[in-house]
């Protein structure tokens, strides 16, 4: 049976560190200025009310990267903080880098990390994560050029995203052999239609004490509602989802089914047992895209659900394997953005 509590919001420890976060993230990639990555996305205005709203109900953790929305996203979300006067030591602020020229090179991450800085109109990040896997620069290059950036103050911690687990265990092995700081978040692709890393990326990440902040975890909306096909701006503009999620339709469209099943039953929406399940599956905060304040109310009454064991195997046991969706088996062609959705 399933469990309601009437709380505010949770929060936890990033990894290892002193870095106490909302259990939402709130997923950037939603801001910037219109047709520069996508065309759902929102306006400064818009992005502002969103913003705000996350920070009155006491979300403080939010994630972003240097190439969504040309940098927009970066610039609208420090905007917006700067305008709220909440003080920045209460603000937790995540960006990312590999998606832009020389990809994890020391030169890159070090250039980077200051348009970053400058966009966010901040003195520092808190969480500075790795888009990907770069296989054309050393290992010990990129988690040196990483470990130069928290010593200087410019970054409290380091995050990897998306690869595969013997990648994350062998740049984890480099740093602690020289001594340099080490990931303590890891930004996968993490969902019911889309359980991949439970083979061994996760097992790893849980091993280390790295927390989890998996992207899409709706499954770009179709944890959202029982039709695989809406008809919204997004849903019919937006490829890279189309990619992600059309080829596993007939397969995933049943757990679905039995996530608007239990939804009905419990009287919560589709999106609450999808992000219930997360929480469940010992995910630390889940990054939750809002192009709406009700799509981030939702998101929020979610922390209140509790699913049982029952629910959970009932929610699971339909899962198949899937072709890999995140990890990237070689660099793309250099300018070319393969980013994935953060609902």
């Amino acid at each position: 049976m399933m469990r309601r509590e009437a709380k505010p919001m949770k929060y936890a420890k990033l990894g290892q560190t002193d870095i106490n976060v909302s259990k939402i993230c709130i997923g950037a990639m939603s801001f910037g200025q219109v047709g520069t990555m996508h065309d759902w996305t929102l306006d400064y205005a818009d992005s502002k009310k969103v913003i705000n709203h996350a920070l009155d109900q006491g979300v403080n953790f939010f994630d972003t990267a240097n190439v969504y929305s040309k940098g927009t996203s970066e610039e609208y979300l420090g905007k917006a903080l700067k305008d709220s006067q909440v003080p920045r030591d209460q603000v937790v602020l995540a960006s990312e880098v590999y998606f832009n020229p020389g990809r994890l090179s020391s030169k890159a991450i070090h250039r980077e990390v200051e348009g970053s800085l400058k966009r966010l109109q901040t003195d520092y990040l808190d969480v500075y994560i790795i888009h990907r896997f770069d296989y054309e620069t050393p290992i010990e290059e990129t988690m040196s050029a990483l470990d130069d950036l928290v010593k200087s103050g410019k970054v409290r911690t380091i995050g990897a995203s998306a690869m595969y687990g013997y990648q994350f265990y062998n740049m984890q092995q480099v740093a602690k052999d020289n001594g340099w700081a080490r990931f303590q978040t890891m930004e996968n692709h993490y969902n019911l239609l889309y359980r991949e890393d439970e083979r061994e990326l996760i097992p790893i990440c849980k091993q280390m004490n790295v927390s989890l902040m998996p992207y899409s975890p709706l499954a770009a909306g179709h944890l959202s509602h029982r039709s695989w096909k809406v008809n919204t701006l997004r849903s019919r503009t937006d490829r890279v989802s189309m990619g992600k999620y059309d080829r596993a339709e007939s397969q995933d469209l049943q757990i679905v089914d039995w996530v608007s099943e239990l939804a009905n039953k419990y009287g919560v929406s589709m999106s609450q047992i999808a992000l219930a399940w997360q929480w469940a599956k010992g995910v630390t905060a889940p990054i939750v895209g809002s192009t709406k304040i009700s799509h981030l109310d939702d998101a929020i009454a979610a922390l209140s659900v509790k699913l049982s064991p029952e629910d959970i195997h009932y929610l699971e046991e339909l899962y198949t394997p899937h072709e890999i969706v995140g990890a990237i088996d070689h660099n793309p062609a250099e300018g070319t953005v393969l980013i994935d959705e953060k609902k």
